[in-house]
């Protein structure tokens, strides 16, 4: 099984998702940000290394909110979702032809890689709660 991060970035309530360019595994689909953590590498460091080599920003990585065990046919991965915040850089597209800013609600518009899918669900249900509420999201 293969560890793979990925960064809940919210700004002015909207939620990062960048889209899989033409030629890259999985072209066409929208995923949060992120990738593989490498041997020797803790999921944290390995989440801000892959901000930096996709998408050219320097984050600070925050707490684990959710994970998933998810078996595509190329494999099985774990995915581990934490907070993330942009600290500096611009964002610039390397494996990605697209990014978004999205609000959560509108999460299950787009076709989201399916280990993806459990961290927006996680996200809305965590929305409506803080809605419901009064508080913040991250």
């Amino acid at each position: 099984m293969k560890d793979v991060t990925a960064a809940i970035i919210i700004q002015n309530d909207r939620v990062l998702l960048t889209r899989r360019a033409p030629g890259e595994k999985h072209a066409g689909w929208w995923e949060f940000p992120g990738g593989k953590v490498e041997p020797g590498e803790s999921p944290e460091l390995a989440l801000q290394r892959e901000l930096f080599e996709e998408l050219e920003i320097d984050a600070a990585i925050g707490e684990k909110l959710i994970e998933n065990i998810h078996r595509y046919d190329t494999g099985t991965i774990r995915l581990m979702a934490y907070h993330a915040t942009i600290l500096s850089g611009d964002l610039s597209l390397h494996v990605h032809d697209e990014y978004q800013w999205v609000s959560i609600h509108e999460l299950t518009q787009f076709q989201l890689l399916p280990a993806d899918v459990p961290i927006a669900a996680f996200l809305g249900k965590l929305d409506a709660h803080i809605h419901t509420s009064g508080g913040a999201i991250c």
